[in-house]
């Protein structure tokens, strides 16, 4: 998914010189929503900017997954842990001893939140949508793995009865996959494979149309733990437990109000006033404070993304690997880290995070001399005759100072000129998806605990490549590493990928997240975990 989290308002960089970093104003909360709600357990959840939307299969940000898990649920869910997995809408499943075939059985219960019954047909009709070419779902790449599924998202197949995906009857799901996907129960917990209510979807427009009302909360229909009560723009988005919801957990929550507050200090100020229980990042300047507390409400965790750069492929001069080469070596990774982050990330050498049996192969070094000699081999010694380039970021005190540090370090180093340009998150990303950026700033963290979610990102025209990046070779190495014969085959096919990364460097990556934010003690039952996920029908409250 793609990242927007916020790191701490900071110092710039050392060799930058020291300047202190003014915190930005951010809409407050309702006071009356206090996390000390008398009487009702109402968890009030930090969640950064305002979402991009509600609707499962049009969305690819972490803020809206953090709501839409909370609305809708898939076949299966996060076990109490929150790093295993669970029944959700399936009671049960198995599978076929080729691992091609398989077969869920749905909770004959289980109900949409307006009192319909949820069937297969109902997950049939969710999966045409997203793979329905007009809805230009970035996320349909996710389900691709069934067999006729890119081909009908492609438009070459037109009949999706012709597809792997069937519904022998209104309990029973089958599919059937063009290979083994050996992290298949993980990604199910992804919302691109969630269902949505069809007809409450057609009552606003067709189908395939992108921002319909259907997602406004008097038209809201979802079959998750909760359901939709109110949506003040900016503001907080309100849930409340749901009377129709039969998963294996009953909510311990009365509610959840989902706070946007896009400034780390107000965020911060907030949670010591007792109206949040739960933010998204903490300022640096407090992190030594709370350090030293006894019994302090910090967390810091490991976390499975990478926050780098995007380069646009298709415009000069970022279309010659030796620029993106030279502008790759030409950052000191470590110095964003220790000057900058301070907060344990690592610097990112290479794009795929080491996780999960996955060790790097080729990476990057800070090279200024190496740097220095791929411009002028490309025509721009000293960066002359090199046009200024943009470099696009996302509303943000945190992105524009690690903008800023870049900037300087290829300005003092190549001679390059950098120009920065922010913009509103929505805007921001259609900036990126319709390539009209040089450089932007991004993060993905893993949608499943595995390589794949990271390396498939940038296969030739995927929903979320937005780099205009393609290489042939690339896409069909990809494409032989889920039929491998075993896991040590398959991390080495991973392990030659990312190294192609490494050489083309289509994306420029910077460092690897760490989780840092405040919880609360009131709080029960949250664990930390590498995706930073988890079913809200387990979280509860003390009294």
């Amino acid at each position: 998914m793609r990242a927007r989290l916020l790191v701490a308002p900071i110092l710039a960089l050392l060799l930058l010189g020291a300047s202190l970093l003014a915190p930005g104003c951010a809409k407050a909360p309702d006071p009356s929503a206090s996390a000390a709600s008398p009487g009702r357990k109402i968890l009030h959840f930090g969640n950064g900017t305002e979402p991009q939307d509600l609707d499962p299969h049009i969305v690819t940000g972490v803020t809206e997954h953090h709501i839409i898990t909370a609305l809708f649920e898939g076949l299966v869910t996060y076990d109490a842990s929150s790093e295993g997995v669970a029944p959700g809408v399936a009671e049960r499943w198995e599978t076929s001893p080729d691992k091609l075939t398989w077969t869920f059985h749905l909770r004959p219960d289980a109900r949409w939140s307006n009192g319909d019954p949820l069937t297969a047909r109902d997950f049939l009709r969710s999966f045409q949508r997203i793979l329905t070419p007009s809805l230009g779902s970035e996320y349909a790449y996710k389900l691709h793995h069934v067999v006729g599924a890119e081909e009908f998202n492609q438009g070459k197949l037109a009949d999706f009865a012709q597809t792997g995906f069937s519904a022998p009857d209104d309990h029973t799901l089958v599919l059937r996959l063009k290979h083994p996907v050996p992290y298949l129960l993980e990604a199910l917990k992804h919302y691109s494979w969630f269902p949505v209510h069809l007809p409450t979807i057609e009552k606003f427009g067709p189908a395939d149309r992108r921002g319909s009302r259907w997602t406004l909360p008097a038209n809201f229909v979802g079959n998750g733990p909760f359901v939709l009560k109110t949506w003040l723009p900016n503001q907080v988005i309100t849930v409340e437990r749901s009377p129709t919801y039969r998963g294996a957990v009953t909510p311990r929550l009365d509610g959840i109000a989902f706070h946007a507050v896009d400034s780390e200090d107000a965020e911060e100020r907030l949670f010591r006033g007792g109206q949040l229980h739960v933010t998204q990042s903490v300022p640096l300047g407090r992190i030594d404070a709370y350090r030293s507390q006894p019994d302090s409400p910090l967390v810091i965790a490991p976390y499975y993304g990478t926050y780098f750069y995007r380069f646009n492929t298709t415009r000069p001069p970022l279309d010659d690997a030796r620029v993106r080469r030279a502008l790759a070596l030409a950052i000191d990774r470590e110095a964003i880290v220790k000057n900058i982050l301070r907060a344990g990330q690592e610097p990112a050498l290479h794009f795929t995070p080491p996780y999960a049996g996955f060790i790097p192969g080729e990476v990057l070094r800070f090279d200024l001399a190496e740097a220095r000699r791929l411009l002028a081999a490309a025509g721009y010694p000293e960066g002359r005759g090199l046009r200024r380039i943009e470099i696009l970021y996302n509303t943000s005190e945190a992105h524009k100072v690690i903008a800023e540090a870049i900037q300087q370090m290829w300005k003092t180093g190549l001679g390059v000129d950098i120009a920065l340009r922010n913009e509103e998150w929505k805007v921001y990303l259609d900036s990126q998806h319709s390539l009209a950026f040089d450089v932007a700033r991004t993060g993905w963290i893993g949608d499943y605990p595995d390589p794949h979610t990271f390396l498939d990102l940038l296969v030739s025209g995927g929903g979320n490549n937005d780099t205009g990046y393609a290489n042939p070779t690339y896409d069909r190495l990809l494409a032989t590493a889920l039929n491998a014969p075993d896991e040590a085959v398959r991390m080495t096919i991973y392990r030659e990928l990312d190294s192609i990364i490494t050489r083309d460097l289509p994306v420029l990556p910077l460092y690897f997240y760490k989780r840092v934010y405040l919880l609360s003690p009131k709080v029960r039952n949250w664990s930390s975990n590498i995706l930073d996920n988890r079913g809200w029908q387990y979280i509860d409250l003390a009294n």
